[in-house]
């Protein structure tokens, strides 16, 4: 059982690296980036209620607290419009290494937002992160200085939308999911008449296009498929592998391949993000072998 969560885990996140292409290829092409947001979403949330509505019906809108899943929604916008963003200025996976500084960035916060102890060893993959960040970004890699902010930056959200994820694990998953959707697609449906602009694409083009609504409705639901067969802790470890993809896509499509010296900075993120995820793992298990 486990072996096949972990399987579904990380080819979940490898179908989003595909959407993650998907957006870089389009908003280089000259498509909005709001635009490919409000795409992917309205994509998401149609084929949720295609798909989920006909068997939960009203269950499906059922939660504890509407506006946490509100907040969750907004986060989850941002993070999206700012990771798009991203990817037009950098690297398939120069930008996905900087997100995963996200997980260093939550448990850092963790002690003040989820009243969670301090523990020595979440400050220090903090400072490999940033070490691993600043030996990608170092002086001659040719990489667009406000691509980088940027991408810090939606770590950082990213981060608050994980934190926002864990205060609404008392509703059922798919509900979580669905509000994510619904939020994103009213959102920018309502901001629509400011970002619109009818790109001149082929059908090939367009079709890509709707796929990025595919490839985020798959990816995600495989994500709660993987969760609700294994633990969280079990699981993130894993999560590093999306880097694999991410290299693979941006040599694959956009001829990108990052220089020794990057990858290192990229494998020292990882690795002071497993280092935690480990650490935790161990301390937790501890725990419940005393109790």
């Amino acid at each position: 059982m486990n072996k096949n969560a972990i399987f579904i885990h990380v080819a979940g996140l490898w179908t989003l690296s595909t959407l993650d292409a998907s957006a870089k290829w389009l908003v280089l092409a000259g498509v909005p980036v709001l635009m490919v947001t409000w795409v992917r979403y309205v994509m998401h949330i149609a084929l949720m209620t295609a798909v989920v509505l006909p068997s939960r019906r009203s269950a499906l809108f059922k939660t504890r607290s509407l506006s946490r899943q509100l907040i969750r929604g907004l986060l989850m916008v941002l993070s999206t419009v700012l990771f798009f963003s991203v990817l037009r200025r950098l690297p398939l996976a120069e930008a996905t290494s900087l997100n995963f500084m996200a997980p260093l960035f939550l448990m850092a916060m963790a002690p003040w937002l989820l009243d969670e102890t301090h523990r020595w060893h979440r400050w220090v993959g903090v400072v490999m992160g940033f070490a691993g960040v600043l030996i990608i970004v170092r002086p001659g890699s040719s990489l667009d200085p406000v691509g980088v902010a940027l991408g810090l930056l939606t770590a950082l959200t990213f981060a608050f939308f994980q934190i926002a994820t864990r205060r609404v694990a008392h509703d059922d998953p798919l509900t979580t999911n669905y509000y994510g959707g619904l939020f994103g697609s009213v959102a920018l449906t309502l901001a629509l008449p400011w970002f619109w602009k009818t790109p001149e694409l082929s059908p090939e083009q367009w079709l890509l296009l709707m796929s990025t609504g595919v490839t985020g409705f798959v990816g995600h639901l495989m994500q709660i498929m993987a969760y609700s067969k294994a633990q969280a802790t079990l699981l993130a470890p894993f999560s590093y592998l999306q880097i694999i993809a991410a290299v693979a896509l941006g040599w694959l499509v956009f001829g990108q391949l990052p220089d020794l010296t990057t990858v290192f900075g990229i494998a020292l993120i990882g690795l002071a993000g497993l280092a935690v995820v480990l650490w935790e793992t161990r301390m937790s298990i501890s725990r419940t072998l005393k109790q």
